[in-house]
């Protein structure tokens, strides 16, 4: 109880003692309209990125992906910086960043890691990545995550030494509206606002809101179209969501966003999914030749605005996600 001897008594009091978890289901965040001030809130970047939680229990240091797969071989340099923290029974939650050359978060540069399951040619990447952390579920043999989120982040901070690769979240307390307006004048996603005094629980929350500047959402990929002219690969690919039924909602074609080498790359994975018939409800009506396929891969489509029949408007392919299961896509209206 060394770490947690400062803390008042009636925080302590929410600590349980609890072994190491094997894992822990991740809270995330509800959609919100526009930003907003509150003393009761504090504000932190939202980063464009992987989400990534980490687990470290002695000499064992464990990466997981939101949706639960292992991440070691993808990530050795944050495994190396984890294991070589003063504290050894610890669960961390955070987002895994590459930047641009212009400083930019950059979620098609962090692509390039995705997949890639060899330690080796993990570390020989030119793709080099910084681990933000920004919440803490477990510490020294105590779950933490009946404390409040200030508390959280203060033991979080207190707890790691922050040095490349790995660095604090930091927040902001209370001014929203402005924090929101550098956001924008930066070309930031946009931010999360945080309940301060929230525990951490599992699933969607609306005590963590997303503010997005930009507009963009993951997409379930269930068909393409065939390419024309010159170009190789496809020609678009045809997205959707699952809304309450559980039935995949055509959302439109992104026809843009591809470089050719992601064309035939993205063209061989699909081929292995084809399928004979649409997976849609309605089928889309599209003309010329379209392929199905099975709704397994996700995309993550930037685009200007929802039409009011349930399109997108302008949108662009930004990268295929590989941390969140096709069947928990659904439109995140605002």
């Amino acid at each position: 109880m060394d770490r947690f001897f400062g803390l008042p008594e009636d925080l302590q009091a929410r600590l349980r003692a609890a072994p190491h978890p094997d894992w822990v289901e991740p809270m995330l965040a509800t959609l919100t309209d526009a930003a907003f001030s509150d003393p009761a809130w504090l504000f932190e970047r939202k980063l464009d990125g992987q989400r990534v939680l980490a687990f470290r229990n002695g000499s064992e240091v464990r990466l997981f992906s939101r949706n639960h797969n292992r991440l070691n071989g993808t990530y050795p340099e944050l495994v190396d910086a984890l294991a070589t923290q003063p504290a050894d029974d610890f669960v961390i939650d955070g987002e895994v960043v590459a930047f641009d050359r212009h400083g930019n978060a950059s979620f098609s540069r962090l692509q390039q890691r995705f997949g890639v399951t060899d330690e080796a040619r993990s570390r020989h990447s030119r793709v080099h990545v910084f681990y933000y952390v920004f919440d803490l579920m477990h510490l020294d043999g105590h779950d933490t995550t009946a404390l409040p989120l200030r508390t959280r982040k203060q033991l979080l901070r207190q707890g790691l030494s922050f040095r490349r690769p790995l660095r604090y979240s930091a927040h902001r307390n209370g001014a929203g509206e402005a924090y929101f307006a550098e956001a924008s004048a930066k070309n930031w996603e946009g931010i999360m606002g945080k309940r301060a005094d929230g525990p951490y629980v599992s699933g969607r929350s609306k005590d963590w809101l997303k503010i997005k500047h930009t507009v963009g959402q993951e997409l379930v990929i269930g068909g393409f179209t065939e390419p024309g002219g010159s170009r190789e690969g496809f020609g678009a690919l045809l997205v959707g969501y699952y809304d309450g039924d559980g039935v995949l909602r055509f959302a439109g074609k992104v026809g843009t966003g591809y470089t050719p080498a992601v064309l035939l790359a993205l063209t061989e994975q699909l081929r292995a999914l084809e399928v004979p018939a649409s997976p849609f409800t309605p089928e889309p009506a599209e003309r010329g030749v379209v392929h199905w396929v099975r709704p397994e891969l996700v995309a993550e489509v930037g685009f200007s605005e929802w039409t009011n029949d349930g399109k997108l408007r302008h949108p662009r392919f930004k990268g295929l996600r590989n941390d969140k299961a096709a069947w928990d896509v659904v439109r995140e209206a605002k």
